[in-house]
């Protein structure tokens, strides 16, 4: 089972992520432990498509991130299932406020390490504005359509919990 996890800044990726990780016992990847180094550096983007591009070998895996310059158009035409997490901006907000209370002056697991959880002008303007432009809703739409026959677009949590009750079943 390969599973690609798309969707909004605070949405829930990687929650989503760890739980059909353990699911389904296959290896997951967070693309922001490739993407970011100590301190919110980024990395060199070849550096970080040849990490990538390997554990694409995998047989099976779960893969949360956007990121196209990772591979996405390889990631998501490899995926057996493809999750988009299209909540609106509110809860997107709520969600990654709430993250940070949680995690405040600590590191998540499933960022790199060294990147301190944070919550400021930039990246609540990323998850207002910078992470829905026009550009980046026609590539998700663009994607909905290419990939009907196995995208679930899941819009709120509730939505969420139903999925994985469903599968988990």
């Amino acid at each position: 089972m390969k599973i690609a996890i798309l969707g909004y800044s605070g949405s829930g990726k990687s929650t989503l992520a760890k739980q059909l990780s353990i699911y389904y016992d296959i290896p997951v990847l967070f693309l922001d432990t490739i993407n970011f180094l100590p301190n919110w550096i980024e990395r060199d983007k070849e550096e970080g498509r040849k990490i990538v591009k390997q554990f694409m070998k995998n047989t099976s895996w779960v893969i949360d991130g956007n990121y196209s310059d990772f591979f996405q158009r390889e990631r998501l035409e490899q995926a057996d299932r493809i999750i988009f997490l299209k909540f609106p901006r509110r809860i997107c907000m709520y969600r990654a406020f709430n993250r940070y209370l949680k995690y405040k002056n600590k590191t998540r697991e499933d960022m790199a390490n060294g990147c301190i959880e944070k919550f400021d002008l930039e990246f609540i303007w990323w998850i207002l504005y910078g992470g829905r432009t026009m550009k980046k809703l026609k590539d998700y739409k663009k994607i909905e359509n290419k990939f009907k026959d196995k995208i679930v677009v899941l819009k709120n949590p509730e939505e969420v919990n139903s999925f994985l009750s469903k599968i988990m079943d």
